[in-house]
């Protein structure tokens, strides 16, 4: 087993850190105070083929490993954590679009959206269907050559400023459950959709979160992706994903919050000398550092047996985003503690880094509903998943 980067994947790393400094660091603080959705740099990611990165290659993305994909967006997150992870939702709607839709649908809007003219938003989650994404209530009711999409998504990433959204909608009165749920390709802005407030969140300031109301919203039936009743399978699958790259969004995110910390230490000083020269201070580095790395390999071999569909990846991938993300939270909240009083004022990064990692506990499944995950599948397969 290879741990090292190929000489591809550090190419990739080092391009994505050149934009993470040159695009969103410096632009970052600016977008989070001013709650700024910065289209013009989502664009210029776009034309580096970041909002493609798995999309196949016959379609014009980069066709890139889920390993790949986690190692650029971590780079990304060092940069802008909130920016970055909408992308990595950008990607999936990309990505769902570009493998599932009909061939009409993908001509219509795949290269519109790799290249970044438009923007995408995924809409799963309900007011009342959150963790029990299989309860939704969203219907699609077919009509002639058209379905009719009516209901309310809740939480929604770049809702009311994005040009794409592909929604999860019962198809089916019959099937109940998974069985009755079809994926769509909507545009955002179809007669009778309309946005709610934009929500006053505690983080991840420079994309908006809102609730998507649909009222007999007419899309034609080629709008559909696969066929009816796959959508919940498209779901779990762009789930997987998705809890990979939120996990890798964390690590980023800590890592430059580790970064910043390091420095600091050893510029402060107190009681005559360099507050790093305190062992105290040090063991608390050693234990942060100690916990990212694990953290990283657990992401990157969770990517490779989504790469390689291992039956145990879905298993791999939840363990993957429960302690990432975990972990992350816990490196910028000591992160910030090392910086003292300093660490919650504005002046400094960490206490945007702690705001913008909070949430990943909860997005992409709870790290209550992960440790379920991986229950259910210790209980059923047993311990040993090597």
């Amino acid at each position: 087993m290879d741990f090292e980067l190929s000489e591809d994947q550090r190419a990739f790393s080092e391009m994505a850190r050149q934009f993470s400094l040159d695009k969103l660091s410096p632009n970052a603080a600016l977008w989070d105070q001013d709650e700024i959705f910065p289209k013009d740099v989502l664009k210029l990611s776009g034309e580096l083929g970041f909002l493609s990165l798995y999309t196949p290659e016959e379609q014009g993305g980069l066709g890139l490993s889920r390993l790949d994909s986690s190692i650029i967006f971590e780079q990304l997150s060092m940069g802008c954590t909130s920016t970055t992870a909408f992308m990595t939702v950008h990607n999936m709607v990309s990505w769902m679009i570009s493998n599932f839709a009909t061939s009409e649908a993908k001509t219509e809007f795949c290269s519109k959206l790799i290249a970044g003219e438009w923007l995408g938003s995924y809409c799963l989650t309900e007011p009342n269907s959150g963790s029990d994404a299989a309860s939704l209530s969203t219907f699609a009711k077919k009509r002639g050559d058209s379905y009719v999409l009516t209901g309310e998504k809740a939480f929604i990433s770049g809702a009311g400023d994005t040009d794409i959204l592909v929604v999860m909608a019962k198809t089916s009165e019959e099937e109940s459950g998974a069985k009755a749920i079809s994926a769509f390709v909507v545009p955002a802005n179809s007669a009778g959709i309309s946005y709610g407030r934009k929500e006053q969140k505690m983080g991840w300031k420079s994309q908006a979160t809102r609730s998507v109301i649909f009222k007999d919203v007419e899309i034609p039936k080629h709008y559909l992706l696969g066929k009816e009743g796959d959508g919940f399978t498209f779901a779990m699958k762009g789930l997987d994903g998705g809890r990979i790259n939120i996990a890798s969004c964390s690590i980023g995110t800590a890592q430059q919050a580790l970064n910043d910390a390091t420095e600091y230490i050893q510029q402060r000083k107190q009681f005559g000398k360099e507050i790093a020269q305190f062992q105290g201070i040090q063991f608390k580095l050693a234990d942060m550092a100690t916990e990212l790395i694990a953290a990283r390999q657990m992401v990157r071999y969770a990517a490779s047996k989504l790469d390689r569909q291992a039956p145990e990846a879905t298993a791999y991938c939840a363990m993957a985003k429960r302690f990432a993300t975990d972990v992350g939270f816990r490196v910028c909240d000591q992160a910030l503690q090392l910086y003292g009083g300093y660490g919650y004022i504005k002046e400094y990064p960490v206490e945007r880094y702690f705001r913008d990692v909070r949430v990943h506990q909860i997005l992409e499944g709870t790290n209550e509903i992960m440790r379920v995950i991986i229950a259910r599948h210790v209980l059923s397969q047993g311990s040993d998943l090597l």
